[in-house]
């Protein structure tokens, strides 16, 4: 059995959109009839962008910083008139060092890239997602559900996504939709690259993911908010 869904009218905005899961989540709000407007440092057309230039509206935005998300959101307000959907893709992991091995530095820099860039954007998209009783789909990750040898921050900063979704659901109830996935391993070329000897027939395709951000994110589950859902398969 396989679901389609319609975004015809809707206006979404996918941060980390040039990588491989904001690409691939990007890439279903299009054929999804969807206007996606993609926020990145890295542009689509720059040769470590895995984005289609043809998929998406592009807004260069470093969402580590205030002013780069209130700019970004802005302007897609002021070109498309509305917002319907926000995706907080934008994330990376580090790890390998127990935490009294890991360098402040590290620290700050997954809480801001995964954490940071998730309350900003969310922050400054909300009242527009008010507007038009919006979702938000963030993403999580499996490992946030414990601790682990190695990745801590990581671990933290994924919790605090799954912390903040919860949040926003309640503040919103009734108006805003917010949930998160939680997937394992991606199947990426940098995972491949990374753990060439792993099993990557256990991983979990960027577009799959996308269809459950989607789903996520239409009328289908209208009673679903504050939920992190597994996306990871066999991984």
């Amino acid at each position: 059995m396989s679901a389609s869904f319609d975004f015809g009218d809707r206006v979404v905005l996918v941060t980390g959109v040039s990588g491989a899961l904001g690409s691939a989540i990007a890439t279903a709000f299009d054929d999804a009839g969807a206007t996606v407007c993609g926020a990145d440092i890295v542009a689509p057309d720059d040769e470590d962008s895995l984005v289609d230039p043809d998929v998406v509206d592009y807004y260069r935005g470093d969402f580590t910083d205030e002013d780069d998300v209130r700019g970004v959101v802005d302007a897609v307000i002021e070109e498309h008139g509305r917002l319907d959907h926000l995706c907080n893709v934008a994330g990376t992991w580090r790890g390998g060092d127990p935490i009294h091995e890991t360098d402040a530095e590290t620290f700050d820099f997954l809480l801001d890239v995964n954490l940071k860039t998730m309350f900003l954007a969310s922050k400054h998209a909300l009242p527009h997602l008010r507007e038009r009783g919006g979702t938000v789909v963030s993403v999580s990750s499996r490992s946030s559900l414990s601790g682990g040898e190695g990745d801590g921050p990581y671990r933290a900063s994924k919790a605090g996504v799954r912390l903040l979704t919860e949040t926003i659901a309640e503040e919103n109830a009734g108006v805003v939709r917010a949930n998160a996935v939680m997937p394992s391993v991606i199947d990426t070329p940098m995972n491949r690259e990374m753990m060439p000897d792993a099993d990557h027939d256990t991983w979990v395709d960027p577009a799959t993911i996308a269809r459950t951000v989607l789903a996520l994110s239409a009328d289908a589950t209208a009673a679903t908010s504050g939920a992190a859902v597994p996306v990871y398969g066999e991984a």
